[in-house]
């Protein structure tokens, strides 16, 4: 870390308090794994009261609700400092996947620790980057605030069904969710930092035919046969060109495909750089021989940098108006989105996980959705630096302890650079 970039007694301080506290993250990580907040239920607000007593422990800081729609409480936690400059915005979500069938867990699901590893459902999507947050807002406050600006959490529910309720609430309602920049804890890497997301579109597919009995084909016109055509036709899009030019998004993924890939699967570099389609459900038809009247498929889109939601959608409509009984419809949308990579959150967090970890951060765009699309939407600079995932939506899903102490070393270091940095 160059020390040019903030004082360096405070920055020294900073170091030595983070020496001294960072084991409180995992209590904080436990406390919040403890607490149910799974979606679809999606109530939040044991969560949401349990972070509001965490947030009224940390010197200075003013804390907020804001309830969306019950049982979405979502919550902005201020930090100013001792004179003007930029706010930064720590991003959370509070809900996670379904706990589904606990049988197949051999650890708590409530939360556990053993040896290097700590194990809980949602531990790292996202409770153990929100406990990281608070540490980090912790460590500016007890270090006595002396930065210019504001530190901001928002931590909300409704990310898993895309944020509407939480994050998108809170940018339309609330001015000081939004900030100059944003940094997220959500699931990822803090070897692999990302300042890009895909876009998406869902889609529903249904055709209509003519029913008969299978001995009469001749006089029936089959729904799943139209539906099938229209589907080998959607495949087209995965060859979709997508435009480079006026960015260096292509040249960052391939730069950073090796590392990335040892971390996220063989094949990732090909996924971001280009269109998916993927069919997630199908149904048609009522008995093996009768001609189907009747059919229908859902798919998800993935859309990479260089591709609009409006000329993928052309496209679809273009397929399905080729064949008669076709009907299209787009359930949800959203266009992909990016930060310039070498802005500056991206580069005082790149900094520090290669001071942290003594090797650089591959630093590239992410094939997953997450509410740092929202505030990208919203003009504010974005990046997601989180805890690897293992066995995500699974039983027995944990982290890494180390990872988690690393990430409070991150996020404390990142802010204050941050804010400090031409202020």
């Amino acid at each position: 870390m160059k020390a040019s970039i903030a004082e360096p007694n405070l920055r020294k301080k900073i170091c030595l308090w983070i020496n001294d506290n960072r084991d409180q993250v995992v209590d904080l990580t436990l406390r919040l794994v403890k607490i149910k907040s799974q979606q679809p239920e999606g109530d939040i607000r044991a969560m949401a009261n349990e972070i509001e007593v965490i947030a009224a422990e940390i010197p200075g800081v003013e804390v907020e609700r804001y309830i969306s729609q019950e049982p979405v409480h979502n919550l902005v936690i201020r930090l100013r400092g001792n004179r003007p400059g930029r706010r930064l915005v720590f991003n959370g979500h509070m809900d996670t996947f379904p706990a589904g069938d606990l049988s197949g867990w051999t650890r708590n699901p409530e939360g556990e620790v053993d040896g290097d590893k700590a194990y809980g459902l949602g531990i790292s999507d996202m409770k153990g980057g929100i406990a990281a947050s608070l540490l980090a807002i912790k460590c500016l406050s007890e270090c006595g605030a002396d930065f210019p600006g504001e530190i901001v959490g928002t931590f909300v529910g409704d990310e898993e069904t895309m944020g509407i309720l939480g994050t998108q609430y809170l940018l339309d309602n609330v001015p000081h969710a939004k900030g100059d920049a944003m940094i997220s804890g959500d699931v990822g890497s803090p070897h692999v930092l990302r300042f890009g997301e895909k876009g998406m579109i869902w889609a529903k597919v249904t055709a209509k035919g003519r029913s008969t009995h299978a001995a009469h084909v001749h006089r029936g016109d089959s729904a799943i046969e139209k539906l099938v055509a229209v589907m080998e036709s959607f495949k087209s899009l995965r060859s979709f060109p997508v435009d480079t030019t006026g960015n260096n998004v292509v040249s960052m993924i391939d730069h950073w495909s090796e590392k990335s890939e040892n971390l996220s699967g063989d094949g990732e570099t090909t996924v971001l750089k280009n269109v998916t389609v993927t069919f997630g459900t199908i149904d048609g038809g009522r008995l093996s021989n009768l001609v189907a009247d009747r059919a229908e498929f859902t798919c998800d889109i993935r859309l990479p940098v260089g591709v609009s939601v409006a000329q993928v959608e052309n496209e679809l409509t273009r397929i399905c108006d080729t064949t008669d009984d076709i009907e299209l419809e787009i359930t949800r949308r959203y266009e992909p989105s990016w930060t310039p990579p070498d802005h500056p959150v991206i580069e005082a967090v790149r900094q520090n996980s290669a001071a942290v970890f003594g090797e650089e951060p591959a630093v590239t765009m992410r094939v997953g959705a997450s509410d740092a699309r929202l505030y990208r939407y919203a003009g504010v600079p974005s990046v997601v630096c989180g805890l690897m995932a293992y066995n995500l939506g699974a039983p027995d899903e944990y982290i890494m302890l180390n990872e988690l102490y690393s990430l409070v070393d991150i996020f404390a270091l990142s802010a204050h650079d941050y804010l400090v940095s031409n202020a």
